[in-house]
Formats: C-alpha cells, structure tokens, sequence
C-alpha cells in the first residue's frame, strides 16, 4: 500500500512537470544583422500632393513682370485682376484663338483643303505644308492650336473667306461682335504688321468666346498630336503652351512670341465649380510660364 502511495506522488509530479513546460511561453529570438550593417530603414508612404482649398490663397493677385495682365472668370466674365488692361499691345500668336474660333464655328470640319502657294509664304514657324497638298480642316486647325504653324493660319483664312485679307475683316467684325472693341487684325497669325493690336481685355473676351466652343476646347487640351502629312509621313507635335505640363488644372490655351510683342500666353485652367482664363502679355521668356502658372492658381482658389 504504501509503495502504492508513492508511485501515484511520482507520476503527479512528472505530470506537473509536463503541464508547466506546455504552458510556458515560447521564447522568441531577433534577427541580428552582422556588424556594419544597419538595419533596412521603415518604408515611408509616399505623401499625396496636396489640392489647395479654396479660399486657400490671398485675394490679392500675385506679383508680375508682364506689360498687361487680365484674370477673368471664364463663364461669366467677371474681372478678377487686371494691370494696363486698355494699352494696346501687339497680341503675337495669341490672336490665333480669334482665327480658330471662326473656322471651329464655320463648321463642316470634316471637308478638304487644298493648299495653295499664297498659303506657304509665312515665317517663321511653319509646317512646312506643300502647295497641291490636301488636308482637312480639323487637321489643321489642331496643328494651329497645338504647334502654332503661321502657314496653317494663312491656309485655314484664305480656305474660310477666299484671301487674308478678307479674313482679317472677318476676324475684325466677330471682335466687334463679341465686345472686343479696341482691337484691329490685318492677318490671321499675329505676325507683325502695322496697324495691328488688341488688348489684355480685347484678348480676354475673344478667349471667353474660344472657350466656350468645344471643339478648340478638346484641342487646347492636347499636350501633343501626331501630324500626317499629305505623303504619309507623320510628325508629333508638342503643345507650345508650357504651363499645361506644370499645372495640373490647366487646360489651355494660346501662345504667342515676336519681338514686338514679347512673350505672350493665354492660359484657362479649372476645378470644379470655376473656370479661370488668364491672359499674360509682353512678358519676358522664363516670366510668362511663371506670371501665368502664379495667376492661374490664384485666380481657381483665391
């Protein structure tokens, strides 16, 4: 009996003994790296690039170096900043979206022009289009708005009222119409000529016209397009409005340079619930892209 007793005590404390190991945690170990090698840095999430708010900016428009500035609202036309709005300015290329609005709201897009040998005599962007060549007219009216080719202007004008000469009465009587008053065009490209101007103002109500249309509206958007050319062959040809790459909200217009002029852009950009164009003129090389960037900001969330 009692040898009894004491198998039963030694089988209760080889048992106890097996308990408390299963209920001890198992112990665990940290890698450790080999000397002179530091430990692999924590990923850090990538931040998103921050939306300003509206209302996020100071209502009083950013410093610039251009002769005339104009900020606008590009639905109602409300005046948001201006500076020597009024002073009549050589307007470049700028005017381009005068002659593509009249083309665009021609219509019958779709038909052919052949170009002719008046059409070619334009320097000195070009796209070199050759006289005999066939294109139709929403391929060259993307070109013009796109690239800004002086030999597409003239084509696209003489194709539209017969000369330029007789376009540039037709641009001068839709400037009239739409309120753009102290302007007078003598050709469809900007290119100097005495006799021509418009103003910060002018250009700005022409813009709010253009943008309106939806057929300039899906081309100024383009960063670039392919061109084909009447024998086949194809060129891309990248947006000369440099802001669209750097302003996401962007999403227009026209650019202009000659010496006369200086540098000139008419950028549109939105979010939702504004529309804003700027028109920037007389602006120096590296200024324009910035003074328009600054204003066009400012003016979608002031």
């Amino acid at each position: 009996m009692r040898r009894s007793r004491e198998w039963t005590a030694f089988f209760c404390t080889i048992l106890c003994g097996l308990l408390c190991v299963a209920a001890k945690p198992k112990q665990e170990f940290k890698t450790v790296r080999p000397m002179g090698q530091p430990d692999r840095p924590a990923a850090v999430p990538k931040a998103e690039p921050a939306i300003p708010e509206p209302g996020s900016f100071s209502k009083i428009a950013p410093t610039t170096r251009a002769a005339s500035v104009m900020v606008i609202d590009a639905r109602s036309g409300e005046i948001f900043y201006e500076k020597n709005a009024d002073a009549p300015r050589a307007a470049a290329s700028t005017q381009k979206l005068l002659t593509a609005l009249i083309v665009a709201e021609r219509g019958f897009l779709d038909r052919t022009v052949t170009v002719e040998p008046v059409d070619t005599l334009a320097e000195p962007v070009k796209l070199n289009i050759k006289a005999g060549d066939t294109y139709q007219r929403i391929d060259l009216l993307r070109a013009l708005l796109v690239k800004s080719p002086n030999d597409v202007a003239r084509c696209l004008a003489r194709d539209s009222a017969g000369s330029v000469e007789a376009f540039a009465e037709l641009m001068n009587e839709k400037a009239r119409q739409l309120g753009a008053t102290n302007s007078h065009f003598r050709n469809p490209n900007g290119l100097p000529m005495p006799g021509q101007y418009s103003t910060a103002r002018d250009l700005s109500i022409i813009a709010k016209a253009a943008y309106a249309n939806p057929t300039i509206r899906s081309i100024v958007c383009l960063p670039q397009l392919v061109f084909r050319y009447a024998n086949g062959r194809t060129r891309q040809l990248e947006n000369t409005n440099k802001v669209l790459k750097r302003l996401p909200n962007c999403n227009g217009m026209k650019t202009g340079y000659t010496e006369a002029a200086g540098h000139c852009l008419i950028a549109s950009g939105a979010r939702p619930g504004r529309d804003i164009i700027v028109v920037v003129l007389g602006d120096s090389k590296a200024g324009v892209w910035k003074d328009a960037s600054a204003l066009l900001s400012w003016g979608l969330w002031m």
